[in-house]
């Protein structure tokens, strides 16, 4: 594209496009000013600053996160760039313990002075806070580890690729779209940069650099002479990657016979999926509307990472748990009790999930989190039995637990940090599996690919999920799609109608890119792995029916 025609398109969509509700920060910036490299040395000093004042306050503990936030988006209508943006956001939050009480304080002005002021507002915070503690904050140990770094395993960083090339991309699956049968099509492209110094007084010094892109596009196709319109989502899945994730070719998965789907792992082809989506999107025009009943149900794992993230990743956050978290969606079903009898049926044998924040590519992942304390993986359900929940240092005592689980997240500099969902995934089967195989096994069924409308319970227990694509499945072969299709059920009678579930070879991710909680309101970005999973006789509704 030329510089003349891409400012004239981007000038025609002046208003931006309203692609998504997404958080913004900060301010506009230049994008070659996010090339910018750290001063890593001056965030340690700036650090001890904080640390010494807050010191000298009363505080017993402190850590400061020194935080440059940069992200750039990109959206595009048929033929037409509707909206650039590339922001910053850079400043100082400083947490203490005073008077066995938390206290928290930010502040942008970055200097010796705007930070030791910070760090005495919060020792003050607190303090006054404290009046109303009953308890005293209780912190599992944590060791320090001196000066240490991190950084997403990039290949390519997405803010160093001119922004006309990515323009270019999304109005060549744009393009693919429209030729492949689409009416209309808008397409995204979400960038964020991370770069975070922490320290404490336990001992560290910890700078990361934290990558993540999401692809994205709506496809839709209008049937003129009834009026009515089908949509087509992308399949991509958010990533912890650089711009390689759009770029350089990595194998993909074959979908089930007969639906003519791709899986994408570690690559993803938008121009192919743009153009695919518009056919599939023209083909749900005509599709079948589907008769309500007791299905066995085949969900691909673009699918089934919603339903683990709302059935499983937020009820076994310990907060929710507890009920220090109810306003934002409400607490959990899976209450203490339940877990201390260590025999709770949460799922069949065949389920074992996972938390983790150390899986390459996974939107979660980083080397540390905003504690200071080094990631890991455990296990929250094991062989279908609730064993753990997600817990922060102040946290970990609660559950007998003498080490934090390491989920602790702010969404910026401003925000104070707290337990954040880490990765949750469903372990893939131990024996060897295709998802054809799974298939076959299938009488009456419905194979779902993608993420579409969902609701659940404030217990996060009874719930309903649709999807993008719905195909029948008859005597062990996928024989046309469906439309109009949703399941609902309860968290534990779902996961305890897990039949079967594809192996390793089958594994990958699916990802939440702005995830919200809390109040004031924070979003965070988490994965979700898995394989093609099995369900047996659950409840499908018709959503077109009409009473």
């Amino acid at each position: 594209m030329k510089r003349r025609d891409f400012i004239g398109l981007t000038a025609m969509g002046v208003g931006g496009l309203m692609f998504a509700n997404f958080p913004t920060f900060g301010h506009e910036i230049d994008p070659a000013r996010a090339l910018e490299p750290a001063d890593v040395a001056l965030h340690k000093r700036l650090a001890d600053v904080a640390l010494n004042a807050a010191k000298a306050k009363g505080a017993t503990y402190t850590d400061v996160r020194i935080g440059r936030y940069l992200a750039q988006n990109l959206f595009t209508r048929e033929k037409q760039v509707q909206g650039i943006s590339t922001t910053e956001s850079y400043g100082v939050g400083v947490r203490v313990i005073a008077n066995g009480t938390w206290g928290f304080a930010a502040t942008s002005d970055v200097s010796d002075k705007g930070i030791a002021k910070a760090a005495e507002q919060a020792v003050a915070i607190a303090k006054a806070n404290s009046k109303l503690q009953k308890e005293p904050v209780k912190l599992a140990p944590q060791q320090g580890f001196g000066e240490v770094s991190w950084k997403t395993p990039i290949k390519k960083n997405a803010f160093e690729v001119p922004v006309s090339e990515k323009a270019d991309l999304l109005l060549a699956a744009n393009a693919a779209a429209l030729a492949a049968g689409a009416n209309f099509v808008n397409s995204a492209l979400f960038q964020v940069n991370e770069q975070k110094y922490f320290a404490s007084t336990d001992g560290s010094y910890i700078d990361q650099d934290i990558h993540r892109i999401w692809p994205n596009f709506t496809v839709t196709a209008v049937d003129k002479a009834s009026g009515k319109f089908k949509t087509r989502d992308a399949l991509s899945a958010p990533m912890g990657m650089g711009f390689e994730y759009l770029t350089v070719k990595a194998p993909t998965m074959k979908g089930p016979e007969g639906t003519g789907l791709i899986g994408y792992d570690k690559y993803y082809d938008i121009v192919a999926d743009a153009g695919l989506a518009a056919k599939q999107a023209r083909e749900k025009l005509t599709a079948k509307s589907v008769l309500a009943g007791k299905y066995d149900l085949v969900l691909d794992p673009n699918h089934l990472g919603l339903t683990i993230h709302e059935s499983v990743g937020h009820p076994l956050e310990l907060d929710r748990v507890l009920g220090y978290e109810a306003n934002y969606a409400g607490t959990s079903f899976a209450t203490l009790d339940k877990w201390k009898t260590k025999n709770f049926p949460y799922g069949s044998k065949l389920v074992n999930i996972f938390a983790d924040k150390v899986q390459e590519g996974s939107l979660g992942a980083v080397g540390f989190d905003d504690e200071g304390v080094k990631t890991k993986r455990w296990d929250l359900i094991k062989d279908g039995t609730l064993v753990n929940y997600q817990a922060t240092r102040d946290q970990a005592h609660i559950i007998g637990e003498k080490e934090s689980h390491g989920c602790s997240y702010a969404d910026n500099w401003s925000s104070v940090q707290f337990q954040r969902m880490p990765n949750v995934s469903l372990a893939p089967g131990k024996d060897k599996l295709s998802v054809d195989e799974m298939i076959k096994d299938v009488k009456r069924g419905i194979y779902i690919a993608g993420r579409g409308s969902y609701s659940i319970d404030q217990q996060r227990y009874n719930f309903q999920f649709g999807g993008q694509l719905f195909y029948e499945i008859k005597d062990g072969k996928i024989v046309g799609p469906l439309e109009d299709v949703a399941y609902q059920s309860n968290t534990q009678e779902f996961w305890n109608s897990c039949s079967a579930i594809c192996d390793q070879s089958d594994y990958r991710l699916f990802g939440s890119f702005f995830d919200g909680k809390g109040q004031p309101s924070q979003v965070s970005a988490v994965s979700h792995g898995s394989a093609h999973t099995r369900f047996n006789g659950v409840n499908v509704i018709n959503t077109g029916r009409k009473i």
